[in-house]
C-alpha cells in the first residue's frame, strides 16, 4: 500500500485528487488542509511527517489570489516559499518524495514558442516570484523532488474562470473576455489523475525534476469563454476585449503555452484535448 500525504486537500485540485483515487485502490491518501497542517509552520510540518511512514507529499497548497499579492507579498512568500522550503526538509529527512504544484507564471510571456522547462524564468507579477522561489527552494533542499508547472486550472470544484463564466453566463446578457492572453486550459481532473499514474509508476530519480502539464491544444481566455457558452447552452454574447481595457494590478504572461513534450515521454502519457476535458467537467458539475 503506498502511503501518499496531500496538503491543501480542500482546495481545487486537493478535491479533484480526491475524486481520482477511486480508481487508484492501492493506495492510502491523507488530505490535510491549513487547519491541520501549516505547511509554513517547520517544527509542525516535521512532526506531522514524523508520526507516520509517508511514501510521497504531494503539495497542492498555494497562496493562488494573484492580485492580491501584489500588496500581501509577505504572506504570499510565506505561504509559496517558505511551505515549499519546510516540506522539501522534512520529506528529504523522511525519505519521503515531494511532488509540488507549480504555474506559468514563472514566465513573463514574451515567448512565441511553447515553454520547455529549460527555458528561462522571469515572473512579472509577485504571485508568479514567489512560485519561483518555491521552486527554488525545493530544488535546493531536495535531491530528488518533482515539480509539475500548469496553467489555467479549473474544475466543478472551488472558484475558477470556468465556474465563473458559468454563472455570470447564466446571469447576464453580454460578457467581455480578455481575447489576447494565449495559453491552455487544464482540467484539475486530468492533472490529478496524472499525479496519481506518475506515483503509480513510481520511477526512481536521483534529480529534481520539472515537468509540464497543461491539456492540449492553444486558446485565448475568450475562445475558452465561448466555448463554455456553447457547451452549456448559455445565451450570453461573449465580447473580445484587449488587456489594457480590463487592467488588474498584477500583470498577466500574455503567452503561456506550455511545451509538455518531457512528461509524456517520461511516463508514457496520453494527454487529453481541452475542448473533451472541458465536457467532461460540464458533466460532472
Amino acid at each position: 500500500m503506498t502511503k501518499i500525504l496531500i496538503t491543501g486537500g480542500d482546495g481545487q485540485l486537493g478535491s479533484a485528487i480526491q475524486a481520482a483515487a477511486k480508481n487508484f485502490p492501492s493506495f492510502s491518501l491523507t488530505y490535510t488542509d491549513i487547519a491541520d497542517f501549516d505547511i509554513t509552520n517547520a517544527q509542525s510540518v516535521d512532526d506531522y511527517l514524523a508520526k507516520e511512514d509517508f511514501d510521497y507529499l504531494v503539495n497542492c497548497a498555494a497562496y493562488t489570489a494573484v492580485d492580491k499579492a501584489e500588496e500581501d507579498k509577505s504572506l504570499a512568500y510565506l505561504i509559496n516559499e517558505q511551505g515549499p522550503k519546510n516540506l522539501a526538509l522534512a520529506c528529504e529527512k523522511y525519505n519521503c518524495r515531494l511532488i509540488h504544484i507549480s504555474t506559468d507564471y514563472v514566465f513573463d510571456g514574451k515567448s512565441y514558442l511553447p515553454y520547455k522547462e529549460s527555458m528561462e524564468t522571469n515572473p512579472p507579477s509577485v504571485y508568479g516570484q514567489s512560485k519561483l522561489a518555491g521552486e527554488k527552494a525545493i530544488i535546493e533542499h531536495s535531491d530528488s523532488s518533482i515539480i509539475i508547472r500548469t496553467s489555467w486550472l479549473y474544475s466543478e470544484f472551488g472558484n475558477n474562470f470556468f465556474k465563473t463564466m458559468l454563472k455570470f453566463g447564466a446571469e447576464r446578457k453580454e460578457l467581455r473576455v480578455i481575447f489576447d492572453q494565449i495559453g491552455t486550459p487544464t482540467y484539475a481532473g486530468d492533472l490529478a489523475s496524472t499525479i496519481l499514474k506518475i506515483i503509480e509508476i513510481n520511477k526512481k530519480l536521483t534529480t529534481n525534476e520539472i515537468y509540464h502539464f497543461s491539456n492540449e491544444g492553444v486558446i485565448s481566455w475568450y475562445d475558452f469563454a465561448k466555448e463554455i457558452m456553447e457547451l452549456a447552452h448559455l445565451s450570453c454574447n461573449i465580447v473580445p476585449i484587449e488587456s489594457f481595457e480590463y487592467p488588474l494590478p498584477a500583470p498577466r504572461p500574455h503567452y503561456s503555452v506550455l511545451n509538455k513534450s518531457k512528461i509524456k515521454t517520461a511516463f508514457n502519457l496520453t494527454i487529453p484535448y481541452w475542448k473533451d476535458s472541458l465536457k467532461l467537467a460540464l458533466k460532472r458539475i
